[in-house]
C-alpha cells in the first residue's frame, strides 16, 4: 500500500496494493505557488494547463497549453503552447511567446480559430523529439504529429491518421496519444516492440495504434473493422465517463503501464466515492510482448483532486489531468493540470525508503 504525503499539510492515500503500481511515495507540491504559473499573468497565457513534459539539454521542459483571451467559455479560445524550463523540476521559467501555434501554413484549415492543445512529447534515442497534440478548428478534433530537435523550432505533419486505412479516419474525432517509452541509462526515450513504434491514444476509449516512421500511424481494428478498444469506461467506476490517455507509456519489468484519466459520470452510473464530473487519474497494465492485452487495472484512483487549487477553475468538479512524466535526477515528475487552471506536479522518489 502506497501513502503519498502533501507536503507539509497531511497525509493521504495514494495508490492501491497494486503490485505494479509505478508510485511507492509521491510528494505533491502545489505549483500554483509559483508565479510562472499564475492563470492571469497575461492574455496569452490565460488558463494553463493540459501539458506535455521532456528533458531537453538537462533541464525539465514543459510544454504547457494556454489560452488567450478572445471569448468566455471551455472551447471557444484559441489554443497555443507555451515553454517553460526547470533545473530542479520544481521552480521554472518561462518564455514570453508562445513556441507552437496555429500559423498561416498548411496545417491552418485545422487548427484555426481553435488552436493547439493536450499534447505530449517523448524523444527518440538520438534526440528526435515527437509530439503527438490536438488540432481543434471548433469543428471537429483530430490527433496530429509534430516534431523538434530543440522544442522550440517544429515542424508539423498534420493529422496522425491521415494516410491509415486510405484515409478513413481523416475525419474521426481523435486525440489524447501515449507513446511508448522505456529507460534507458536513466533517459526516458522511445521504445520499439517487434520492430514498430506503439501509442495509445483516445478520450471515450483507449486504442492502440502503430507506426514504422513516429510520423505515420495506424490504429488497430477490431474484428468488425472498427477501432481496437482496449480500455473502455466503467459503470460504477471512477472512470464511467471518459478513459482519456495520459503521459507517455512507460515499460517495466512487470509490463507496459499505462497512467490515464478517468472522468467520473453524474447519477447512478458513477463512482459515489467521488464528486460527479470530477478527472481523477488511473493505471492500466499491458503485455509487453502484446500490448494490446490488458493484465491489469486499478479500480480506484491512484490520484484524486483533494487541493482547493485542484478543485478551482475551469473545472469546479475537480481535476488532476495528468499528461507530463519524466525523469530527472534520479526521480520520476508527474505533472498534471488543475481544472484546466493551474499546472502542478507530484514527485516520486525510488531510492527514498
Amino acid at each position: 500500500m502506497g501513502i503519498g504525503e502533501i507536503l507539509g499539510v497531511r497525509t493521504i492515500k495514494i495508490s492501491t496494493s497494486s503490485p505494479y503500481s509505478l508510485e511507492e511515495f509521491f510528494e505533491k507540491i502545489g505549483m500554483h505557488k509559483k508565479e510562472v504559473y499564475d492563470p492571469n499573468a497575461g492574455k496569452t497565457y490565460l488558463h494553463p494547463g493540459r501539458q506535455a513534459n521532456i528533458i531537453y539539454d538537462g533541464k525539465v521542459v514543459v510544454l504547457y497549453r494556454a489560452e488567450d483571451n478572445s471569448a468566455v467559455g471551455i472551447g471557444s479560445r484559441t489554443s497555443r503552447l507555451g515553454y517553460a524550463y526547470s533545473d530542479d523540476g520544481l521552480h521554472f521559467n518561462r518564455m514570453t511567446v508562445p513556441v507552437f501555434y496555429p500559423a498561416d501554413d498548411n496545417q491552418k484549415e485545422l487548427e484555426w480559430p481553435g488552436g493547439c492543445e493536450d499534447p505530449r512529447v517523448a524523444v527518440t534515442d538520438d534526440g528526435l523529439y515527437v509530439m503527438l497534440y490536438t488540432q481543434w478548428n471548433r469543428k471537429q478534433a483530430r490527433l496530429a504529429v509534430a516534431t523538434s530537435r530543440d522544442l522550440q523550432i517544429w515542424e508539423k505533419y498534420g493529422p496522425a491518421f491521415a494516410k491509415a486505412y486510405g484515409g478513413r479516419f481523416f475525419d474521426e474525432f481523435s486525440k489524447s496519444a501515449s507513446i511508448v517509452t522505456k529507460l534507458v541509462d536513466g533517459k526516458q526515450v522511445i521504445a520499439k516492440i517487434d520492430g514498430k513504434y506503439w501509442m495509445y491514444w483516445g478520450e471515450k476509449f483507449v486504442n492502440v495504434a502503430t507506426s514504422t516512421d513516429l510520423i505515420n500511424w495506424e490504429p488497430m481494428l477490431d474484428e468488425k473493422g472498427d477501432f481496437l478498444k482496449v480500455i473502455t469506461p466503467r459503470k460504477g467506476k471512477f472512470d464511467s465517463d471518459l478513459t482519456e490517455c495520459g503521459p507517455p507509456a512507460i515499460m517495466t519489468d512487470k509490463g507496459i503501464l499505462l497512467l490515464y484519466n478517468g472522468k467520473n459520470k453524474s447519477g447512478a452510473e458513477g463512482d459515489t466515492l467521488y464528486t460527479a464530473n470530477s478527472y481523477c487519474a488511473g493505471q492500466a497494465l499491458f503485455d509487453a510482448k502484446d500490448p494490446t492485452k490488458l493484465i491489469d487495472r486499478l479500480d480506484k484512483p491512484f490520484y484524486i483532486p483533494e487541493s482547493d487549487f485542484e478543485k478551482s477553475g475551469q473545472y469546479p468538479a475537480g481535476t488532476v489531468f495528468i499528461e507530463g512524466l519524466v525523469f530527472h535526477n534520479q526521480k520520476w515528475y508527474l505533472y498534471y493540470g488543475c481544472a484546466d487552471s493551474r499546472v502542478a506536479v507530484a514527485v516520486y522518489d525510488p531510492f527514498k525508503k
